[in-house]
């Protein structure tokens, strides 16, 4: 079962990093369908980005916790990642179970690790640019 979780976990990862990437650059699934459409191309159900109502309600779930957290900041750093001190209450007032709870914790650790290092590379960017100036 575990095996099974983990698989669908990670697939799932797969998914979300699609649909934030895309959401980053501002493609949604209806603009990649007209493309193909306008184009002539076959849909490529593998690029095509997901929509959130694609998503399974745990990774709602998640994201939304995730969202309720606080994020600490600093400014020469840059963010560090999200304050957790809330989660335990928060899955009380939300009665996830202790399964859905291993789950959104993943999803929650893998957002914020991939958020670190979205704020690390713009920082490090900056820095750079900076540096050319000089």
């Amino acid at each position: 079962m575990k095996t099974f979780v983990a698989k669908n976990l990670e697939e799932l990862k797969k998914k979300l990093t699609q649909y934030l990437d895309n959401k980053d650059i501002g493609m949604t699934k209806d603009q990649y369908l007209m493309m193909c459409e306008q184009t002539g191309q076959e849909v490529d159900w593998e690029k095509c980005p997901a929509d959130w109502e694609d998503f399974p309600p745990l990774v709602w779930e998640a994201v939304n916790i995730y969202n309720s957290l606080g994020d600490r900041v600093f400014p020469d750093i840059g963010y560090i990642g999200k304050d957790f001190t809330n989660l335990a209450f928060i899955f009380k007032i939300e009665k996830t179970s202790k399964y859905a709870q291993e789950i959104i914790f993943d999803l929650i650790l893998w957002l914020d690790s991939r958020n670190i290092k979205i704020s690390q590379e713009k920082i490090s960017a900056e820095y750079a640019k900076l540096k050319q100036k000089k």
